[in-house]
């Protein structure tokens, strides 16, 4: 486990993201790193991973660094260790949004929605209540690919397959949150900041984030309330609750998910092909490749 993986975001006005752009990929590049960062004009966004030793430079050089002008100073990372880099390159991209809502009236920056800590949430699952007596309901804001590897127990999941889409489904299904303790949840946290604060913006009371998404929440109290894996954008696929790479792949001839039973199909070559996107798999031809 030498490879140490890296996930971070904040929401915090940045005007100088096409003059940050290379001097970030140079940094990256000097210390090996390999991952994606996005500089929008609301924030930053990372999945980056590298040597540990290499990593933690990084962190210090985005933390202190004066071109960032103490904007990332108290950035804070989601951790995990692999065997093996999950990146093939290093990418520095220029975005409009780190996390595309089609909302650009939200500025998280000025006002963050309230959050409740992964200890807490296990808390309140645990008697089925928040601090209140208010029955609380996990909202899972991911698409709906991510969800069918695994979510918190009786989540509510809207099957999207896009985040733009998300206020739209709010807006269709405002009456299952009526009355309840909201707490949105993500891989990391980025997308369900965004939503707790889009329903806190249309009048629903009562909503929270997931402080640093499943992610944390795995790091912090383990695998509590949630079922299966937590689907993550690199070549492990998915995490188990101890945050380690688990057997479940994704083809990359259709980017459909193959759970490890699905691996022993006649259908599933890898690198190639899946059950879901095979020639023959509909025709029930035993014989594919």
């Amino acid at each position: 486990m030498s490879i140490l993986n890296l996930s971070a975001y904040k929401f915090v006005t940045i005007e100088d993201g096409p003059a940050w752009r290379p001097l970030v990929t140079e940094r990256c590049n000097a210390l090996g790193l390999k991952g994606t960062i996005l500089l929008a004009p609301e924030g930053i966004n990372l999945f980056i991973a590298g040597p540990v030793a290499e990593v933690r430079a990084f962190i210090d050089y985005l933390r202190g660094d004066a071109l960032f002008g103490g904007r990332f100073a108290d950035l804070q990372f989601k951790e995990s260790l692999s065997e093996k880099q999950p990146f093939r390159r290093m990418l520095v991209k220029l975005k409009r949004e780190i996390i595309t809502m089609k909302k650009p009236a939200i500025r998280p920056e000025l006002g963050r929605a309230p959050s409740v800590d992964a200890p807490t949430l296990k808390v309140w699952l645990d008697r089925g209540h928040d601090d209140t007596g208010r029955p609380v309901v996990m909202l899972d804001t991911r698409n709906a690919f991510e969800v069918d590897v695994g979510t918190f127990e009786h989540a509510l999941d809207y099957r999207i397959t896009k985040f733009s889409e998300f206020p739209e489904v709010i807006e269709q299904n405002r009456a299952d949150l009526e009355g309840k303790t909201v707490v949105s949840f993500c891989t990391g946290g980025i997308r369900c900041e965004k939503a707790a604060i889009h329903m806190k913006e249309v009048g629903i009371d009562h909503v929270y984030q997931l402080e640093g998404g499943i992610l944390k929440y795995f790091e912090e109290v383990g695998g509590a309330h949630y079922t299966g894996e937590c689907f993550v954008f690199d070549y492990r696929t998915a995490l188990n609750p101890d945050l380690e790479p688990t057997a479940t792949a994704q083809c990359f001839g259709c980017r459909a998910v193959v759970p490890a039973e699905a691996q022993k199909s006649p259908y599933y070559t890898p690198g190639k092909t899946c059950p879901a996107c095979h020639p023959d798999a509909k025709t029930g031809n035993s014989q594919a490749a």
